[in-house]
């Protein structure tokens, strides 16, 4: 009886133990480097009633989609792109085999470090840059270079890596809706294929879940071997209004949550709120000059030709539910712990 009663008191000790665990685990806070907040919470929120088959707003796994702008939501987008950095290391690099670029702009601004003439020269002077040093190579000749400057290029302020200075809060929110069902995206206005040989080891994002901004590619047997020459022609901008074209001719499904941070991904918030039933329209505003970057102009901040946040965007997030991060006040961490 003793023998009976002691192994029936383990048992329940067990079993108290276990009941203990379950709950602990299950309260664990899925976005730990975020402060308790309106917009935290807005987040389980949403996942959870999505997720819940009782609930009429339940959404089957397969139509919940999220996506993500890349620049100034996922790292840092200042001093400028990292793209555009890509892009000037190439100038400098390429220059010896252009002695013209020289005396030619934009390529003279870029290799004197004017950065206020090569401001000047606009959105032409940028496509030209562009034209020259991502083009008139093979697909796969561009992956490696890619990969190779990704790899060591530093960031001027934070003297890191530019995949070491991803957003702690932004990687624990996609680990949280890909554990509950969700599929993520990348919808970027940055070049897809400079994206897409890293997204996948920084992001979890495989290349097939990444839309961007490409130009146009052509098939084509060179040595006996077919592949794909990289032109300079434009093919598609996925930005504005290009943002929803995208996601429709990528991804085929309207996303029930999106995440961005500037004017150029307001289409897309809107596209995703136009959608019925629950859905979770979020904005990344940085107001942290300390711990990263301010800019806006909306709230007073200082304008910026990167990643602008205008006041009439601010205004219509909150007028239309949009939940705005505040990185000083929403973050208790902005970088990953290296």
């Amino acid at each position: 009886m003793r023998r009976l009663a002691f192994a029936s008191a383990v048992a329940a000790g067990l079993l108290g133990a276990v009941a203990l665990a379950s709950a602990a685990f299950a309260q664990e806070d899925p976005l730990p480097s975020w402060n308790d907040g309106a917009t935290k919470q807005a987040i389980i929120k949403f996942v959870e009633t999505v997720t819940d088959e009782s609930n009429p707003d339940y959404v089957p796994p397969p139509e919940r989609i999220a996506t993500f702008d890349n620049d100034g939501t996922l790292w840092v987008e200042h001093p400028m792109y990292t793209q555009l950095a890509f892009a000037l290391d190439r100038v400098k690099e390429m220059a010896p085999d252009h002695p013209e670029w020289k005396t030619t702009q934009p390529f003279q601004a870029v290799l004197e470090g004017d950065m206020e003439t090569l401001g000047k020269s606009g959105e032409k002077g940028l496509m030209e840059i562009i034209g020259a040093t991502h083009a008139g190579m093979s697909t796969a000749e561009f992956e490696k270079i890619t990969t190779d400057w990704i790899a060591k290029a530093k960031h001027p302020k934070f003297d890191k890596v530019y995949t070491d200075l991803v957003y702690q809060p932004m990687l624990e929110v996609q680990d949280y809706l890909r554990a509950n069902g969700f599929k993520t995206f990348i919808v970027s206005g940055g070049g897809i294929e400079f994206m897409r040989p890293w997204t996948e080891k920084v992001y979890g994002i495989p290349p097939e879940q990444v839309v961007g901004s490409s130009i146009e590619t052509e098939f084509k047997v060179v040595d006996g071997k077919p592949v794909l020459m990289r032109t300079a022609k434009v093919g598609f901008i996925d930005d504005k209004e290009g943002k929803p074209v995208g996601i429709n001719s990528h991804i085929g499904r309207r996303p029930i949550a999106a995440f961005g941070n500037s004017g150029g991904d307001k289409q897309m918030l809107e596209w995703t709120a136009a959608g019925d039933g629950a859905r979770l329209m979020v904005l990344v505003f940085h107001d942290d000059a300390e711990r990263e970057y301010a800019y806006g102009p909306a709230n007073g901040e200082p304008d910026t030709h990167f990643g602008t946040f205008p006041q009439d965007l601010m205004d219509y997030a909150k007028a239309n539910g949009w939940h705005v991060i505040s990185m000083k006040n929403d973050w208790a961490q902005i970088f990953p712990d290296k």
